[in-house]
């Protein structure tokens, strides 16, 4: 069976208030092509397809053309859509019975009631069925109600024991579609300053690959670069396009799975995504910056890195003549670095885990004890929870 796998579109977005819509449309176009030209059994959308919980018209209309361009190819290929922790579920549901109608498989919440399960499509190929469970972006406020014997405290717990109550045949072929932050040990996972990584107090976000292993595939969203996560089917397959410049270096792709008999290992291939417009750094004095900008660059959304000691005049109007897309302009220069050095001394940002252990400590003059770390990082994940 093959498997397109996609994910992180974020549909909407703005780069500093530059509109991204052309280059989403560009690039969804191109993911069409790639459908037509490859024709996979199945396209994974794995979360974060608009890049506010309150999209714009303009992003559903740009959502709604890539849908009908996809459904129109022939044979029909099923689109299986998971909400990410950009997306807002309700919105995002809406209208799902109806796209069914026209093999859209669409899971905007994990279950919260008993008789709820997850959501699960069944395909077929030579070698028989393969079972896609749709696992959307889960909270462990979302699924306490549904065991209320359990410890739900963390983010792995509430997967692990929403995976385990699914009682999956593990002799079947499985494949899983999620949008967490998932790590494995001893494994270095690749993070770029774009992604709102879910939660970051005491590491409550962060899921072992332990809990999914098992899948024949994960098709994994919510990390914007392509990459495995310690083992060849458990991927990331990355945003579409560049949504920081911290990706500068990444190169997009739609994942393309085949997977073959129960027990091989599945076939992983990266097709590649156009540059629509890069993005990228710049570093240098003002002349040497300057003089780097040519007609096939100068269109590329930049920041700028000015090691110029004395600022030069008129810096950001000289840039903006050369430049079209600037993003930021940086000083980095003897005074600046000292400056830094400064302020880094005199201030410290804590999180709020760290900053409430000090609190703690200076007023009883002892730290937490294993019970009360527990129900902190408790009550910090739920007064999250609404932000997220």
């Amino acid at each position: 069976m093959k498997i397109f796998h996609i994910s992180d579109l974020h549909i909407g977005k703005q780069l500093n208030y530059y509109n991204l819509k052309e280059n989403q449309a560009a690039v969804l176009k191109e993911i069409v092509r790639k459908m037509e030209e490859y024709h996979p059994d199945v396209l994974l959308i794995a979360g974060d397809i608009f890049d506010k919980s309150v999209p714009s018209g303009e992003a559903y209309t740009l959502f709604d053309d890539f849908l009908n361009q996809a459904a129109e190819i022939r044979p029909a290929i099923p689109i299986c859509i998971i909400a990410g922790n950009h997306d807002s579920p309700e919105r995002l549901n809406y209208a799902s019975g109806f796209m069914e109608k026209h093999r859209i498989y669409i899971s905007a919440m994990p279950p919260q009631k008993p008789e709820e399960f997850l959501k699960k499509l069944v395909l077929e190929d030579g070698y028989g069925p393969v079972n896609f469970y749709f696992l959307p972006f889960t909270k462990p406020g979302y699924v306490r109600r549904i065991f209320p014997e359990q410890d739900i405290s963390d983010y792995e717990k509430a997967v692990r024991a929403l995976l385990e109550r699914e009682a999956i045949d593990w002799n079947q072929r499985n494949v899983l579609i999620s949008h967490q932050f998932y790590q494995g040990q001893g494994w270095e996972t690749q993070t770029c300053e774009s992604e709102q990584v879910v939660l970051s107090v005491g590491g409550l976000d962060r899921i072992d690959i332990s809990a999914i292993r098992k899948f024949d595939y994960a098709a994994l969203g919510h990390l914007h670069g392509p990459q495995q996560i310690k083992e060849p089917h458990i991927r990331y397959s990355g945003s579409p396009l560049k949504y920081s410049v911290s990706e500068e270096h990444q190169k997009k792709s739609v994942t393309m799975v085949t997977l073959k008999e129960k027990g091989e290992t599945p076939e992983i291939e990266l097709l590649a995504l156009p540059v629509i417009q890069d993005v990228r750094s710049v570093r240098g004095s003002l002349s040497e910056v300057t003089a780097r900008a040519g007609e096939k660059n100068r269109h590329d959304f930049v920041r700028v890195t000015v090691t110029d000691e004395n600022e030069p005049y008129r810096m950001k109007e000289q840039l903006q003549e050369v430049y079209d897309f600037l993003l930021e302009i940086r000083v980095d220069n003897e005074r600046t670095r000292e400056r830094m050095k400064t302020e880094g001394e005199t201030y410290e940002k804590l999180s709020p885990d760290t900053a409430f252990r000090a609190f703690y400590e200076e007023i009883q003059k002892e730290p937490l004890s294993v019970k009360e770390e527990a129900l902190m990082a408790k009550l910090l994940d739920e007064l999250t929870e609404e932000d997220e």
